[in-house]
């Protein structure tokens, strides 16, 4: 019972970044979002949510695989620190794109977090396959969510 009750605060810590960025996201899909210029490959509104929550939970049960080999390890901390950063990375670029409508900025910031997640899978490799291999699908959606932001820049400048 204590290792499901960690799994799922790891889980809950990093959906807590999906809410945090759905607060911002939200109220701008109808007007500003809605009246943006976007490609043909966009994919319709309904299927964000489903998938970053997906994505955020295999985001937490990662992170707790890497925390459950020892906390107390300088390899541990190092790589739970890179992926902290990429998570406050994830929700600033909610904020940025969304809260702000700044497009450019959020290309940015979608580049920042697309090499700490690399990072991430990178460092948690070296501590546990399993966690890297679950970073796998996050790491293909934003590489994906990066064309699209790209693509709604050269758009609506």
């Amino acid at each position: 019972m204590k290792k499901a009750l960690k799994i799922l605060v790891f889980i809950l810590l990093c959906e807590l970044a999906g809410i945090i960025g759905s607060v911002f996201t939200t109220p701008s899909i109808p007007g500003w979002y809605a009246g943006l210029s976007k490609p043909p490959f966009n994919p319709p509104n309904w299927v964000f949510a489903p998938v970053w929550t997906i994505l955020y939970a295999l985001m937490g049960l990662s992170a707790y695989l890497v925390f459950e080999k020892g906390p107390g390890r300088s390899d541990v901390r190092k790589a739970l620190a890179v992926f902290a950063g990429q998570l406050v990375l994830n929700a600033l670029w909610s904020i940025v794109f969304f809260g702000a409508h700044m497009i450019l900025g959020a290309v940015v910031v979608i580049i920042l977090l697309w090499g700490m997640i690399l990072a991430s899978i990178l460092l948690f490799s070296k501590i546990s396959r399993a966690a890297a291999y679950l970073l796998i699908p996050y790491m293909m959606w934003v590489s994906f969510a990066t064309i699209l932001n790209i693509s709604l820049y050269v758009l609506n400048r």
